[in-house]
């Protein structure tokens, strides 16, 4: 399932390789100013490397290339339910720089990371989107998405962590 798989003659999507790290990192950032949360950005391109690389990576990534050159990518990882008994995949981050949208490359990383929770019997393909984010959840719905009711994020993080922990 990590094999290149060309979309059409001008889109391939490929698994990130090692040495990726600056170019998701590039849309990281990007994808973050979009967002409004530039100032949470604390990785830099060797930490995604590493991530990415390691003997046994807890993160994946594919990057789509339009004619050759790296538009967009989702970076991604396994859950796992126990009301459904099986593991799913959680969609960390979607991208697309401004100029190469409108050519179906959004919509085409998500059905490559949706085959791959088809081929290997997944639950569940989740993500979450910034509720002021209009054009996104669009996006989203237009996939088939649905947003869930009655769930809220939380996250523990920082200080808030170090205390939780004791």
């Amino acid at each position: 399932m990590s094999e290149e798989r060309p979309m059409n003659e001008r889109l391939v999507i490929r698994p990130a390789r090692p040495g990726d790290g600056p170019l998701v990192m590039d849309f990281v950032r990007a994808l973050a100013d979009y967002e409004r949360l530039s100032h949470e950005v604390e990785s830099d391109a060797a930490a995604m490397d590493a991530a990415l690389f390691s003997p046994h990576p807890r993160v994946f990534c594919e990057i789509a290339e339009h004619d050759g050159q790296p538009v967009g990518f989702a970076l991604w990882f396994y859950t796992f339910s126990t009301f459904r008994g099986r593991h799913g995949i959680y969609l960390e981050d979607l991208f697309v720089k401004p100029e190469s949208r409108g050519f179906g490359i959004g919509k085409a990383l998500l059905a490559h990371v949706a085959r791959r929770c088809i081929a290997e019997e997944l639950g569940r393909f989740e993500w979450s989107v910034l509720d002021w984010n209009a054009p996104s959840i669009a996006f989203y719905e237009a996939q088939g998405a649905k947003l869930v009711d009655g769930w809220l994020r939380c996250r523990v993080e920082n200080e808030a962590l170090w205390a939780l922990a004791g």
